[in-house]
């Protein structure tokens, strides 16, 4: 009996995912918890791991498909097995007077018209079941925050459309198509003979800029006639940090400020500790755990920094969950560090270098890259003097470090002499949401992080100098 090997569903308002890779061919022997194939979606990317030992009888959807979560995606049996044909997925009769709703397993071979109209749902028999679970409603209603947006500046109801994504969700191409359909309408009426659209990765008129519908602002053409390009598709992690960050930039009023930080005695206790610290704990000991703690502080003195806006609403996050920007070579993901503020140097050490490492193997949970209250990146390890950071929805701040480097500053002893010294220093920048966070707010968080590193002595260490 072949067993089945489904599109895992990686976190609750997950409905699909993208196949980025099949790490074995079909008649491959494999071993129970062997990754198979890597799987991108709105939340991380991953490797899925076979559920028992055998061998691969057959691959249903190829590299670059989105699947619906709990769709049968490939069958391991054993060798010799022959995989049985795909059952026929039953299409339930719609109730009278009532339009199909449309879902993965009842979904028709074409889908229906993009921005078409729903009529309202006749009453439901006293003994019918509901049309959606909860899930399905969620994503239905709830979709991107990108798409949510979209629908938003155009003045569309999102909940008036068929979306052609999983449960009926309205996808950005959706209400793209919609538009355009409705641009194109009224010049329909006026033109004779409308200019056939511009086909994905054909070259465009030069120095045409297409108009849109929104008054005053127009796109340029990324490419003119006869220019040498060569046109490469997006990753799915590149498409969702590009929505994330355009999202965020139209959402949070950003102010940055930067501080310039005394690391020397930071520099001090690492550089006495991190040979014991490596051979106590087997992991190394980072200018980062530090910094963490520092923050984690820094946020139970400053609530307004671990904060969300909710419409008219701030909400304060009891919790300190600390996401570190991790930089891959396909991208960039944001594991989380959870209850921050109760771990000590190590805890953070350990926790920090662990998730950087599996982030980087394809290793991560759905829940480690959720959850984040503030956000820390890290451009200074590329030589980065400073930078104006991206807040990371929903959350209201973000730290910038740049690159630690020593550097003359004018150091004042206990006498009042004013000495030219080398220290350790880097410049910080948080950027943060004005909407909620006030500068003098900022200011008092950025001086509590400033206090901890330039003044705590780190005894914690002692014992590993």
């Amino acid at each position: 009996m072949a067993t089945d090997v489904i599109m895992p569903q990686m976190g609750e308002s997950i409905a699909e995912g993208t196949i980025t890779k099949w790490l074995v061919r079909v008649g491959d022997s494999v071993e129970r918890d062997q990754p198979l194939f890597e799987i991108s979606t709105d939340k991380v990317d991953a490797e899925i791991p076979s559920p028992e030992d055998g061998v691969l009888l057959e691959i249903r959807f190829q590299e670059g498909d989105v699947v619906p979560v709990n769709e049968v995606v490939a069958l391991l049996g054993e060798a010799g097995e022959t995989a049985a044909a795909a059952p026929a997925k039953e299409e339930e009769a719609p109730p009278a007077e009532e339009k199909p709703v449309e879902t993965a397993e009842s979904a028709p071979a074409a889908p229906a018209p993009v921005g078409e109209v729903k009529a309202p749902a006749a009453a439901a028999a006293p003994d019918a079941q509901p049309a959606a679970s909860d899930l399905e409603r969620r994503v239905r209603e709830f979709s991107s925050p990108l798409v949510r947006r979209m629908a938003e500046e155009h003045g569309v109801d999102i909940s008036k459309l068929e979306g052609t994504g999983i449960h009926g969700r309205v996808t950005k191409k959706d209400l793209e198509a919609y538009l355009a359909s409705a641009d194109e309408a009224p010049a329909a009426a006026a033109t004779p003979a409308a200019a056939p659209a511009v086909a994905s990765g054909a070259r465009q008129p030069e120095l045409m800029p297409a108009l849109r519908s929104e008054p005053g602002t127009f796109s340029v053409p990324a490419y003119r006639e006869g220019e040498r390009v060569e046109i490469e598709p997006m990753s799915k992690i590149r498409q969702i940090t590009s929505a994330h960050m355009s999202y965020s930039k139209a959402t949070s009023a950003h102010v940055t400020t930067v501080f310039h930080m005394d690391l020397s005695r930071v520099a001090r206790a690492r550089r006495l500790a991190k040979s014991g610290f490596l051979k106590a704990h087997g992991t190394k000991l980072s200018y980062m755990p530090f910094i963490f703690k520092a923050v984690a502080n820094a946020l139970k003195a400053n609530p307004k920094l671990n904060s969300s806006v909710d419409g008219t609403n701030i909400v304060y996050k009891k919790d300190v969950n600390i996401g570190m920007a991790v930089a891959l070579d396909w991208g960039l993901i944001v594991p989380v560090i959870k209850h921050a503020d109760e771990l000590n140097l190590v805890g953070l050490a350990r926790t920090a270098n662990d998730l950087a490492e599996r982030a980087r193997a394809k290793k991560l949970r759905p829940e480690e890259v959720q959850g984040g209250t503030f956000t820390i990146t890290n451009p200074g390890v590329f030589g980065t003097l400073f930078g104006t950071p991206i807040i990371n929805q929903p959350q209201v701040a973000i730290l910038g470090l740049g690159v630690i480097e020593k550097r003359p500053v004018v150091d004042t002893d206990a006498n009042g002499n004013d000495n030219i010294a080398i220290k350790e220093m880097s410049y910080f920048a948080i950027t943060y949401d004005h909407r909620t966070v006030d500068g003098a707010d900022a200011d008092h968080f950025m001086n509590d992080v400033k206090r901890t590193l330039e003044e705590e002595n780190w005894s914690e260490l002692d014992a590993f100098f």
